[in-house]
């Protein structure tokens, strides 16, 4: 039976105040998606592990893919906080299904917008913008995770096209994917972005399975056999790391939004929850050790909700630097992460059933806590930019 969605978004700080009034049409319009079209059907995909390929239309209608790109390449034009709440109320519902957006917007057209030719630009982008194309990012490899400059995904030129050769995995979206931005090292060992695209011979997707988090989203991973990519893939306007970097900051930013989504969906189960759950004669909520929970993430998602605001008004002024993107998204998934298990507890047993969102939403962000920078790596990076020692070597 599908769960009726009650979510009411906590804004403690009123930092609805600091909001434009297109920022609250963009979340209205979004959170009404979500719950009309994303929440009624989320768990049972879940469960079933299965990907709601019907849900890619109405992202792309409510201008969840790419929203940031400029108009004339079929984006939205909106600035960086705009984003930042499209992604907070998707992951709201699902933090699978912020992913597919996330992957589209900041792993595949950020990086044909920022480094790609204008052909390629004008070529892939208003399909993706419209989810007529739908794409995936290739980076991270079987043995090459937290040091992707070790990866071993290989171009060769051949004269009138390059030869690609290796694998990538843990790739959202590469099941159903029409395009993959992958990187790969040229003979020269410099890493170099280029488009792959379904049908392409030697080119294979297989699918991830058996997995306990993120059991909507589509993951698998990108197999390369001699696949011949003509040279007009090859995104000319950036080489070595600083490319995939790059594109990994765009969706940092996402995330540290979108786990503040998640955080509030599973503070707000609880709350309401406490609310009607009587024992020892009263609501639970009336009880100092729930209180405490309740009190502490409150106050945990109001500090995120500082954090990713700041960062997002940084962001759109071209001042946001990685580290302090890097911050935000580490600070605010651990904080995701515990409310999730501490809405957990107040909720006992009925936590762990598909009757609530919150063991769907930790499961999930048990993932999001490891991609796009493990926790321990995004310390570092903070570590090394503050004493100006790197710890990586």
């Amino acid at each position: 039976m599908p769960r009726t969605d009650l979510f009411e978004s906590p804004d403690y700080y009123l930092l609805d105040e600091l909001l434009s009034d297109e920022h609250k049409l963009i979340r209205q319009s979004v959170r009404d998606w979500v719950k009309k079209e994303l929440s009624p059907i989320i768990d049972t995909h879940a469960q079933n592990a299965t990907f709601p390929k019907q849900l890619l239309k109405g992202l792309a209608e409510i201008g969840a893919f790419g929203p940031t790109i400029p108009e004339e390449y079929g984006g939205a034009g909106l600035d960086y906080t705009a984003y930042g709440i499209i992604m907070q109320e998707l992951e709201r519902g699902d933090s699978g299904i912020r992913s597919t957006a996330s992957v589209q917007g900041s792993l595949v057209m950020y990086p044909i917008y920022a480094y790609g030719s204008e052909e390629q630009k004008h070529k892939y982008l208003p399909k993706l913008a419209s989810g007529e194309l739908m794409g995936c990012f290739g980076l991270t490899e079987p043995d090459h995770g937290s040091n992707p400059g070790g990866m071993v995904t290989n171009i060769k030129d051949t004269g009138d096209h390059y030869l690609l050769n290796g694998a990538k995995m843990w790739i959202s979206n590469a099941p159903f994917a029409d395009i993959a931005v992958v990187w790969a090292k040229d003979e020269s060992g410099k890493i170099r972005g280029l488009i792959a695209e379904r049908g392409m011979k030697g080119f294979t997707t297989p699918e991830t399975h058996n997995k306990w988090s993120l059991r909507a989203s589509a993951t698998g991973e990108l197999v390369f056999d001699n696949v011949k990519i003509p040279k007009e893939n090859i995104l000319p306007n950036v080489a070595g790391l600083k490319g995939p970097l790059g594109c990994l900051n765009q969706a940092r930013y996402g995330i540290a939004w979108g786990a503040i989504g998640a955080a509030m969906d599973c503070y707000d189960t609880a709350l309401r929850y406490a609310k009607e759950r009587v024992q020892f004669g009263k609501p639970i909520a009336g009880f100092q050790l729930q209180q405490k929970k309740l009190a502490e993430m409150i106050t945990e998602i109001t500090k995120a909700q500082l954090l990713a605001w700041r960062l997002g008004t940084l962001k759109s002024e071209n001042r946001a630097t990685a580290a302090q993107i890097s911050m935000s998204k580490r600070n605010n998934v651990d904080m995701a992460l515990h409310i999730a298990r501490e809405a957990r507890q107040i909720l006992g047993g009925m936590g762990i059933t598909g009757e609530y969102s919150i063991m769907r939403h930790m499961m999930n962000l048990e993932s999001v806590i490891t991609y796009e920078g493990t926790h321990d790596i995004h310390l570092l990076i903070t570590g090394m930019d503050i004493t100006g020692l790197d710890a990586f070597k």
